[in-house]
């Protein structure tokens, strides 16, 4: 599987880390769309919320632990922040891995796109 953040979780591909924990890696979007952007994903690969069962749903609950952690750790909630989820083509997802966006340091509009 070639897949990008597999790769990154594996340490093959560069990247400023954030924080882990056993089911969780977090580090820094590369292509970011707010002062903070942080991207949590689950070290196992899961493709997308459609994907997640009754097997692999502990990941998605570490991984809001983990950003929850990141966002008090860092100060990050002061002014609040916005999780996203994209989830297929029309929801904007661009990389198959699961994959949890925490974006501060600005004020974030509605609706989102």
């Amino acid at each position: 599987m070639d897949c990008l953040f597999c790769n990154i979780i594996k340490k093959n591909i560069p990247s400023q880390f954030i924080d882990e924990n056993k089911y969780a890696i977090a580090f820094n979007d590369i292509n970011p769309k707010a002062p903070t952007h942080i991207l949590v994903v689950p070290k196992v690969h899961i493709s997308s919320t459609l994907d997640i069962d009754e097997s692999n749903v502990k990941y998605l609950s570490e991984m809001a632990l983990l950003a929850n952690k990141i966002i008090v750790s860092k100060m990050i909630s002061k002014k609040g922040c916005r999780w996203v989820i994209n989830t297929g083509e029309h929801g904007g997802q661009t990389v198959s891995h699961l994959h949890l966006h925490i974006l501060a340091g600005r004020y974030m509009g509605w609706p989102p796109g």
